[in-house]
């Protein structure tokens, strides 16, 4: 009986990544004929109605980047009824200087200094005390918006079936594309946006994360759900989850672009997915017992949740299992036990097609949904994307486990390290 259970769950674990590529290929037809809150047509709205934003820019350490966002949003966003307000959280480089300057050319921004440095949530908290609007569009200090972004989220937010929605989040893509590693992002990005998302809207509902770099926000339903967790490391996922959890709807819009500068070094990379994995685990311990005693309350969620926790799974039997098997391979070697290296490198050989084909399936049919097929020139780094970020992906999952669960504890903090530029 233990036997039998092992080997369907050894043969489940290994299934996974085949499983998960052609899940979120079919995923795609759903969202397409299924999913009824894609915007259809853009309102022509008139500058007199136009409902007020606040865009909220949390900055520490930005001085590289933060001059070029700021002109940015002040002149080349398509709307007219809007202010700018970056919170500097503690920043000890020129970020200050830069920003007092732009204050005496720019009449729409604001500035609101916090002395210590306690993470991007709680800027986003306290800034919130300060806001002219009744919708927020959280942007990165490294981010542009397309010139019609707030055109675009304000329609969504007018439509008649606005009234429950509490966020819009866009559609990432990649900034800096100078070197291989920013090309095979792209590649990556298209993948989770173009695919995942669309899967988890059209067929569960809801969405597993904002996108944290440009997403509006509408603020009854931030101080709803008691603001943002100051003590996560992932703002966004955590706070997607607390407005679904209280049957909030989160849209996915991909027609709505917003570009973002990505890490150029294997290091900040790793540094960046390592905030991620965390982040994702924190959430699935959150919300363990929530969904285990009522699973069928949000099923989206608990369908979401059930994913999730496979992926976590998954990354623990991938190290174990290239463990067993580089044990067995040198086993094998040293008992020149030919007959038997054969077989073990034949069956590895096969299983590991049958992921990269589905992988490539999922990349291929991304590319050709996301951006109207003009990513697809980005294909011939497939290979890297799917050889390289899915290990590093399994490796910040594991790494992370014990603090995020230290976090849960009452451990965690959101305080942030920007990165090198």
């Amino acid at each position: 009986m233990i036997r039998t259970i092992l080997g369907i769950a050894f043969i489940a674990f290994v299934s996974y990544p085949i499983i998960g590529a052609l899940k979120w290929s079919i995923g795609v037809i759903c969202y397409n004929f299924l999913f009824k809150y894609k915007q259809q047509a853009w309102l022509n709205i008139d500058e007199k109605i136009e409902p007020f934003i606040t865009i909220m820019v949390p900055a520490h350490n930005e001085e590289v980047v933060i001059e070029r966002t700021i002109n940015y949003l002040a002149s080349k966003i398509v709307y007219t009824n809007y202010e700018i307000l970056v919170m500097d959280d503690g920043s000890t480089d020129r970020t200050p200087e830069i920003l007092a300057t732009l204050q005496e050319k720019i009449a729409r921004l604001r500035v609101l200094r916090i002395e210590k440095n306690k993470g991007k949530a709680h800027a986003f908290n306290v800034g919130l005390a300060f806001t002219k609007g009744r919708l927020i569009l959280s942007n990165d200090a490294d981010t542009l918006p397309e010139p019609y972004a707030l055109k675009k989220y304000v329609s969504y937010f007018l439509s008649p079936e606005s009234n429950n929605i509490a966020a819009i989040t866009a559609n990432m893509d990649v900034n800096n594309r100078s070197k291989l590693i920013g090309k095979s992002q792209t590649v990556e990005f298209s993948s989770i946006v173009g695919i995942i998302k669309r899967t988890q809207a059209g067929v569960f509902g809801g969405i597993y994360a904002y996108s944290g770099a440009n997403t509006m926000y509408r603020k009854a339903a931030l101080i709803d759900v008691g603001l943002f967790r100051q003590d996560r490391a992932t703002e966004d996922i955590s706070i997607a989850w607390d407005h679904q959890e209280k049957s909030w709807l989160s849209i996915f819009a991909p027609e709505i672009v917003f570009y973002m500068q990505v890490p150029e070094t294997i290091p900040d990379l790793y540094r960046q997915r390592k905030r991620w994995a965390k982040g994702g685990t924190e959430v699935w311990f959150t919300n363990f017992t929530k969904i285990l005693r009522h699973p069928f309350k949000r099923i989206g969620l608990t369908v979401m949740f059930i994913d999730q926790t496979f992926s976590i799974l998954w990354s623990f039997f991938f190290w174990l299992s290239s463990l067993f098997f580089l044990a067995l391979f040198i086993v094998q070697i040293f008992g020149q036990d030919w007959q038997s290296l054969y077989y073990t490198l034949t069956l590895s050989l096969i299983f590991i097609s049958f992921e990269m084909i589905a992988g490539l399936i999922q990349l291929i049919t991304a590319l050709i949904v996301d951006d109207s097929s003009r990513k697809i020139k980005y294909l011939m780094f497939a290979p890297l994307y799917m050889l390289f970020y899915w290990i590093i992906n399994a490796v910040t999952i594991v790494t992370t486990f014990i603090p995020a669960f230290k976090t849960i504890v009452g451990r965690g903090s959101g305080t942030w390290v920007s990165p090198k530029r």
